[in-house]
């Protein structure tokens, strides 16, 4: 088969690999269709370079075979996978899996919106249902809500019944309404800090601004969750996350 693969010396590579074997439990897909996530970037920039030397952790493909003992899927079905949490490797004609990664893929989405959902939706459900625990007819403010998680944080809180106001920039702020926004905020124009408004709950996806500010808008037993972003603000979270949520505001 047909796979890119990551040579330290000339990067990538697009080669000839063994087709892989679904063990008993495991299951064949070949992939029609794969996405670029900011993982893939993230991981190579951080020398996390996935066994197989193969990135990629959204597929959509079809089933070609499976284990003896798996029961969910039989050859012919279409699925979707994040590869994420098995070693990635959807950067390849073929893939062997868990069964327990893949869903069904529904007739009505093709093969490419398939496989641009896994990463992004599964991280904004965490963030939004999981860590922020919204509930109906919170205030929600969406830091970042042009990306790819933060588009499918919009339309999770509004599922879930709360007042949503994004934060984004003016090319995405049309899609952003079109999404169930409630008011739409364009960053280029208007500080959201500056309004006096307070939230339920702000999902910080990618967002530039300080834990602290974040904190100043928050509602007294309000919370923010920060959704990926820079390493530094990673790390500036894990340790500076746990201090500043002495009290009311998490």
């Amino acid at each position: 088969m047909k796979a890119v693969v990551y040579d330290k010396q000339e990067k990538f590579v697009y080669c000839e690999r063994k087709k892989p074997v679904p063990d008993d439990n495991g299951v064949l897909v070949k992939i029609i269709a794969a996405s670029l996530n900011a993982l893939d970037y993230r991981s190579l920039r951080m020398g996390m370079i996935p066994k197989n030397k193969t990135f990629g952790a959204d597929i959509a493909g079809r089933v070609e075979a499976a284990g003896k003992n798996v029961s969910a899927f039989c050859e012919g079905d279409d699925v979707a996978a994040d590869l994420s949490g098995c070693g990635l490797g959807g950067f390849a004609e073929y893939v062997a899996v868990p069964q327990g990664v893949l869903v069904k893929k529904p007739a009505s989405v093709s093969f490419e919106d398939a496989a641009a959902l896994p990463v992004a939706a599964i991280t904004a459900l965490q963030a939004v249902r999981d860590k922020g625990g919204v509930k109906k007819g919170q205030s929600v403010l969406v830091c970042g809500a042009g990306g790819g998680v933060g588009t499918f944080a919009v339309q999770l809180a509004k599922y879930f019944g709360a007042h949503v106001t994004a934060v984004c920039g003016p090319s995405s702020a049309e899609t952003v309404l079109a999404l169930g926004a409630d008011r739409v905020i364009d960053y280029t124009k208007e500080n959201f800090l500056k309004l006096a408004v307070q939230y339920d709950l702000i999902l910080a996806v990618n967002g530039s601004y300080s834990l602290s500010a974040y904190k100043r808008a928050l509602k007294p037993n309000g919370a923010c969750v920060v959704v990926g972003g820079a390493l530094r603000q990673i790390f500036k979270t894990m340790l500076l996350g746990p201090f500043m949520s002495i009290g009311g505001k998490k």
